[in-house]
């Protein structure tokens, strides 16, 4: 029964190593495919092209490295700096000027916060104020008090 079933596990591996052979067969397949025709090589495109999966690609090692090579062989190099034209030129001035406006939006909401700020203090040092003149003349109406004070302050 052993030996039967060593028999099988080899047949399976004969098996699954025929098929690897036959998809690495069809994925270079794919691969001078696309160069034929032009087209970019990356591991999508042969992946439909040959009808693999993207994990076989990436772990078969000369299948990666050869497609890597070919990706990167066939990316344009990036230019330098493109050529000033009148559309980027204005794009560049109005980013400039809006900038500066936000910059100068910022610096104004800080002041008007630091105003507010002092005027919420001051507001506060007022009701205090008012509270204690309230309680010194417990006895007197609030309108009388509120009177007495104004016309002490004058």
């Amino acid at each position: 029964m052993t030996d039967t079933r060593a028999q099988r596990a080899a047949v399976l591996a004969a098996a699954a190593k025929a098929k690897s052979e036959s998809k690495a067969s069809d994925a270079e397949q794919a691969i001078r495919a696309l160069v034929k025709r032009g087209e970019p090589i990356t591991f999508q495109a042969v992946q439909r092209e040959a009808g693999v999966s993207h994990a076989f690609l990436y772990n078969h090692p000369e299948l990666r490295g050869r497609i890597e090579h070919l990706r990167a062989r066939s990316r344009p190099s990036p230019a330098l700096a493109p050529p000033p034209d009148s559309e980027s030129s204005l794009v560049l001035a109005l980013t400039g000027q809006i900038d500066r406006l936000k910059r100068e939006h910022r610096q104004k909401v800080q002041a008007l916060q630091a105003a507010l700020e002092q005027a919420h203090g001051e507001n506060l040092d007022l009701r205090r104020e008012l509270d204690q003149h309230r309680t010194q003349q417990a006895g007197t109406p609030v309108r009388a008090s509120i009177v007495t004070s104004i016309e002490t302050t004058s």
